[in-house]
């Protein structure tokens, strides 16, 4: 999975999926803009046929958050 986010999250902004950590800030770090993120939440949706609740999405900040909650979901 984290794999796997990590290829998804260098779609969207300039980083390398090797350079993407499990500690790594969306915001902070990873420098997305709120679009980037729900863009990406789209896509993951899409991905892994889920549904992501906005609240729940709203609460991520870092990459690991991201993979512990996508793997509440499917």
């Amino acid at each position: 999975m984290f794999e796997k986010l990590a290829q998804i999250i260098s779609n969207y902004v300039e980083v390398e999926p090797s350079e993407v950590k499990p500690e790594s800030r969306f915001m902070e770090d990873l420098k997305f803009t709120s679009f980037d993120f729900m863009s990406m939440l789209g896509e993951l949706e899409d991905e892994f046929d889920i549904e992501v609740d906005q609240q729940e999405a709203a609460k991520i900040r870092t990459v690991q958050e991201a993979v512990d909650y996508l793997e509440t979901l499917s």
